[in-house]
């Protein structure tokens, strides 16, 4: 019976069997496919405001990374306790902006240590699995594209014209701020267009007592 001891002797690190270079080989180039194909499903479903490549490409190397770890981990015990020490001393301090680049993170990392523990077909079928799934609901609009309508009036007069205005050229509308000033008054206004028409900003410009009007598109977060 093998003690704990015997672990750190050498005749049981004899032992221990190494990863073939054919094994090495295939987990590798799995691992690149795996990544290549996580890169490709997060470009297709990335919403943000800027893309980041380097993101997209850290995706890749992640899977690989951990492959390599995984494989190093399962071939000698003796080092497989030597990086759990290793790892626990590193601290990642890199923002994450898109909630949903949390999940590619996990699905990169998860990949790599299912791909390494062998598991090759539960490894690919659900990397095709969860790829499915994110380019139908990510890329699925279940409403029309929110926007913010900026506007400045003069008056109240004008602004109850305003409201009215709106509520019969969109969709939709929602005040989100309202700032009075001494010399004006600044509405911002969610609004959900009618047939992605933007044509009823320029009747709000013809209305009396309206100094300025402008539309921004954002992804349904507003902080105020």
């Amino acid at each position: 019976m093998t003690t704990f001891q015997d672990i750190f002797k050498s005749n049981f690190l004899e032992n221990v069997t190494s990863v073939t270079v054919v094994d090495m080989v295939l987990a590798i180039v799995l691992a690149f496919l795996l990544g290549l194909f996580i890169f490709f499903v997060y470009k297709k479903t990335y919403s943000g405001v800027l893309y980041s490549p380097s993101f997209g490409v850290s995706l890749i190397a992640m899977t690989m990374i951990t492959t390599l770890v995984i494989l190093a981990v399962t071939s000698n015990v003796v080092l497989s306790l030597g990086m759990v020490g290793a790892l626990s001393i590193v601290r990642f301090r890199t923002a994450i902006k898109e909630p949903l680049d949390i999940a590619y993170l996990f699905w990169a990392i998860g990949a790599g240590i299912v791909l390494a523990a062998g598991m090759i077909p539960l490894a690919v079928f659900g990397s095709v699995v969860i790829g499915v799934m994110l380019l139908v609901f990510v890329n699925h609009k279940s409403h029309s594209q929110p926007y913010i309508a900026m506007i400045t009036c003069d008056t109240p007069q004008a602004e109850r014209l305003v409201t009215d205005f709106l509520a019969a050229a969109v969709e939709k509308q929602t005040i989100k701020s309202k700032t009075i000033t001494s010399d004006r008054i600044e509405l911002n206004y969610e609004v959900r267009l009618k047939d992605g028409s933007t044509a009823f900003l320029n009747g709000l410009t013809g209305i009396v007592g309206v100094t300025g009007a402008a539309l921004v598109s954002y992804n349904g977060e507003y902080m105020g």
